[in-house]
């Protein structure tokens, strides 16, 4: 299902990323794509691709060329703003605390429940953290009588703190 888009690349957080992004999101958009259609034909996870949009993963230049394609986009557009001379700029999207309700009850979670998972990873795996550099992230909806459920995953490697 196709839809005409338009980004509003003024407002937050576009207006932070690369003109390019709204192209990406319109693209997308128009041609009735989710993030995990992309991610399949680009071989990618689709929270990955998800971030690339958002300016927080570094797409090479294979996925660049790929990501093109799939959203019918000149190649040569898409990699003279996100190719070789552009860097993510993780975590810079947005006010803090978050005003998004999504975002804000993930940022949430973290408050309520921070400490208690900090102490459990540390039970569990001793002194360190786990990576967010080296971690997957997956969404899933589990159907439930009440309501269905979002499911989240975090997969990250566990990193001991050095000792010297």
């Amino acid at each position: 299902m196709s839809q005409a888009a338009a980004v509003p690349s003024n407002n937050r957080p576009y207006a932070d990323l690369p003109p390019i992004v709204a192209q990406l999101f319109e693209a997308k958009a128009t041609k009735g794509l989710t993030f995990e259609d992309i991610a399949k034909a680009i071989g990618r996870d689709e929270i990955w691709v998800a971030a690339a949009f958002y300016g927080q993963a570094k797409l090479s230049p294979e996925d660049l060329v790929a990501l093109a394609a799939v959203l019918d986009l000149p190649t040569a557009s898409v990699q003279s703003e996100l190719g070789s001379h552009w860097w993510p700029n993780r975590g810079g999207l947005g006010p803090m605390p978050p005003t998004d309700p999504v975002i804000y009850r993930l940022y949430e979670s973290v408050l309520v429940y921070g400490h208690a998972i900090k102490a459990v990873v540390h039970e569990k795996f001793g002194d360190g953290i786990m990576s967010m550099i080296d971690c997957k992230v997956n969404v899933t909806k589990k159907p439930d009588p009440k309501g269905d459920r979002v499911v989240l995953t975090f997969d990250g490697k566990f990193l001991p703190y050095a000792k010297w």
